[in-house]
């Protein structure tokens, strides 16, 4: 009765339009429009034809020719073995810091076992989905609000694996979980933004200071470098008078005027100013001054005659 149903509404070809166009329009998870009950079938290629016989579980026909018992066997379920992208809707979830987020994702599936998958389970969209929202507040819950923004990428893997876990018995396959949207509170969002700038802040004074500190140092090491190199230029060129006056036989008659005319300049600027000094107490023994000096000069000179012999 059924095949001349068929051959009254215009034959194979007739009914092959109508097969493609009943299982192409359907959602993944959805009972498919089931396939007219004929001797012949064609099973197209990714799909699994669940049949039944005389009401139990008979067989799965596989892509290509198909021969079902007319009016004892029928086709129970049209499963797509294909992958398939199932949203899963908003959900609040709260962080293990006590931050409320609004997250939602995408899961793609693919269905592994027809048999499972047509009586494992009655909704297998809505129990997909329901595990995916379940299992992401129980992730969630383990992590900080911190680690959920930095660590998206292992919050994936690991809500892909619970799934998988709990779908096994349903037939589907998790192949990948991706988080679409967090939603963090405004006032988090607000207090995320003070703390970016903060420590934006934060690093411009540093780096300010330390380039002040490193022009400092500069600064420093090059005011040193010019003492030293100032006072090895006096220590030359006292060095070098030395050797000149120790070379000269009027040496030690020079340095005798030389200390004269400077103690008569030192004493001669002192009477022009109104400061309260220490002199000596008998200022016209200049040449007992001389001779004190003089006799440093001859101990520092002979010194340097011996150094030389010993060495």
């Amino acid at each position: 009765m059924m095949l001349s149903r068929v051959i009254q509404s215009g034959g194979a070809g007739r009914f092959a339009a109508v097969r493609f166009a009943s299982t192409n329009t359907m959602n993944y998870f959805q009972q498919r429009s089931l396939p007219i009950n004929t001797v012949v079938k064609f099973v197209p290629q990714q799909q699994a034809w669940v049949v039944e016989r005389m009401g139990r579980f008979n067989r799965i026909l596989q892509p290509g020719l198909a021969v079902l018992v007319p009016f004892l066997d029928k086709i129970a379920y049209v499963k797509s073995l294909k992958e398939n992208a199932v949203e899963v809707p908003r959900q609040s979830a709260i962080t293990s810091d006590n931050v409320t987020l609004e997250m939602d994702g995408i899961l793609y599936v693919r269905i592994f076992d027809a048999y499972k998958a047509s009586y494992g389970v009655e909704d297998a969209e809505y129990a997909i989905s329901q595990l995916a929202q379940t299992t992401m507040r129980s992730e969630i819950g383990q992590l900080t609000l911190d680690h959920v923004l930095r660590e998206r990428q292992q919050l994936n893997l690991n809500i892909t694996a619970a799934i998988n876990e709990a779908a096994k018995e349903w037939g589907i396959t998790c192949l990948r979980y991706e988080i679409k949207d967090i939603h963090p509170p405004n006032e988090v969002l607000e207090a995320m933004h003070r703390q970016v700038s903060a420590e934006r802040s934060k690093r411009a004074e540093i780096l300010e200071s330390e380039g002040h500190r490193q022009a400092a140092i500069n600064k420093a090491e090059g005011t040193k470098q010019s003492i030293i190199l100032a006072a090895e230029a006096t220590a030359q060129g006292i060095r070098q008078v030395a050797d000149a006056i120790a070379a000269s036989p009027q040496g030690r008659d020079a340095v005798s005027l030389q200390v004269a005319d400077r103690y008569v300049d030192a004493f001669g600027k002192l009477a022009k100013e109104s400061n309260t000094v220490v002199i000596p107490q008998n200022l016209g023994d200049m040449g007992s001054m001389i001779a004190g000096g003089m006799a440093i000069f001859d101990k520092v000179s002979q010194k340097k005659s011996v150094e030389p012999e010993s060495k």
